[in-house]
């Protein structure tokens, strides 16, 4: 039974800002995050929430991997396994807060975290020329013996070696159906953390892959598999610039899906920050042309609801 006709869906992606970089620094950030969030939900959004991971599977990953050298009868963990990890981490968090704050609000509401997969293509590019770094500096020596397993290393100068996973483009959500259950039940919704977990699927059986997704990526893919009203990418700046960082930098108000595309084209998004932002938003509105694209920092969202901050993307 859909219980949320009147109200807009809507699909929220939520950087680094949102959960801090180590365990105690993201217990103080959910609590911030969840004023923003409980905004929206007082605003009348049924919300479906999406996240990064960067610094917390790093730090899974060099865990287990720690783990490993000391006690070599535990076998290291893939990068899958240290994704999902991941996923039930920062979720446990975010729902746990965002739950709180919304009774302290006299809302009563489900919060919850789905497991997330997502299939990629095996023969994506990406992994081919993997870019994505994770985990912690190794010696030479380490690095040598990552090597010989078949994975990615990077010398970075002075520092050491970092491990380099791909970054293949999400094809398809597996648990799209759940999701969809719950958020058309006026639940709140957390899912595709990280970029969800990339797997593989082969004869019905899904194998995850040695890979991280661009977690801007998925959120559009997500927006776009629930034919969401809004997609809201809550990021570190609180709108889109022009000449980002330069001394006539500017902000830009509003983009249609051509020049966000003209923009690109002309160089004008960093890769790894904003770029993947604006594709992601191009791509979600290319499938849902009624949609809206909503840009800003968490800290201005009530302001960008009003139409006084932010960047706003249309078809």
């Amino acid at each position: 039974m859909n219980m949320n006709v009147n109200k807009k869906k809507a699909v929220v992606s939520l950087g680094h800002e949102a959960l801090g970089y180590t365990t105690l620094e993201q217990w103080d950030a959910v609590k911030k995050t969840a004023k923003a969030l409980a905004d929206l939900v007082e605003a009348d959004y049924q919300l479906t929430i999406t996240h990064s991971n960067g610094p917390q599977v790093s730090m899974i990953h060099k865990a287990m991997t720690e783990l490993r050298r000391v006690y070599t009868d535990y076998t290291p963990a893939p990068m899958c396994v240290c994704s999902a990890m991941s996923q039930g981490y920062v979720g446990y968090d975010i729902q746990n807060a965002l739950r709180a704050e919304l009774l302290g609000r006299g809302i009563v509401k489900t919060v919850s975290t789905i497991l997330t997969q997502v299939t990629v293509d095996p023969y994506d590019e990406a992994f081919y020329a993997p870019t994505k770094v994770i985990g912690r500096y190794m010696s030479a020596e380490d690095a040598e013996m990552e090597t010989k397993k078949g994975n990615y290393v990077k010398e970075e100068s002075g520092k050491g070696f970092r491990r380099v996973v791909a970054a293949p483009r999400p094809i398809a959500i597996v648990e799209i159906d759940a999701i969809r259950a719950l958020t058309e039940a006026d639940q709140v919704v957390i899912a595709c953390g990280g970029g969800g977990i990339p797997v593989i699927e082969q004869n019905h059986v899904l194998k995850g892959a040695s890979a991280v997704i661009e977690k801007d990526a998925v959120a559009g893919r997500l927006a776009a598999s629930l034919q969401a009203d809004e997609l809201m990418i809550l990021t570190g700046v609180p709108c889109v610039y022009l000449n980002f960082g330069k001394p006539d930098q500017s902000e830009i108000p509003a983009l249609t899906i051509a020049e966000a595309k003209e923009l690109c084209a002309r160089g004008q998004f960093e890769a790894g920050t904003m770029l993947p932002k604006i594709e992601a938003a191009i791509a979600y509105l290319e499938e849902n042309p009624d949609g809206k694209v909503l840009i800003t920092s968490l800290g201005n969202v009530k302001e960008a609801l009003k139409g006084r901050s932010g960047t706003v993307i249309t078809a």
